[in-house]
Parts: C-alpha cells; sequence; structure tokens
C-alpha cells in the first residue's frame, strides 16, 4: 500500500474538512460539501447515500492520486 498513503491521507483531510465544516484546511472540502449535502437530501438512508456518492469519492481519491499537480494554465486564445 505504501504508494496509496500520501493520497489516501490528502483525501482524508479533504473528507474530514469537508465534514467539520473547517474548509480552511482544505480548498477542495467545498467541492466536496456541497455535493454530499445535495447527496444527503436525495437520500434518507446512510448506505443508500454512500453508494451514490461513492463515484464522487473515487474521482476525488484519482485526483489526490493523480492529478493533484495538474493545473489549467491553457495558452488563451489571441484575437485577431
Amino acid at each position: 500500500m505504501g504508494g496509496a498513503t500520501e493520497p489516501l491521507q490528502r483525501l482524508a483531510l479533504i473528507i474530514r474538512a469537508a465534514d467539520t465544516g473547517r474548509l480552511d484546511l482544505a480548498p477542495q472540502a467545498a467541492g466536496l460539501l456541497a455535493p454530499s449535502l445535495g447527496l444527503s437530501r436525495m437520500y434518507r438512508d446512510d448506505l443508500a447515500q454512500l453508494d451514490a456518492a461513492m463515484g464522487l469519492y473515487d474521482a476525488f481519491f484519482r485526483w489526490c492520486r493523480d492529478g493533484a499537480e495538474e493545473t489549467h494554465n491553457w495558452p488563451t486564445p489571441t484575437r485577431s
């Protein structure tokens, strides 16, 4: 599991920040909080909510593992 430790720690911080309302701990926390709150209003059953959220958590994990360093500094098209 050695290579997964850092991404899991990063994800844990994001989840903790969103779960505790401490959005200052991780800038991505707000991006997790909004859909999590939406899902909590869509599903009364905790397991159904978790099942519906797994794709979201998987995407956050993949970002933590593979995409955290990516930026969007693409060149802006110039107008002639």
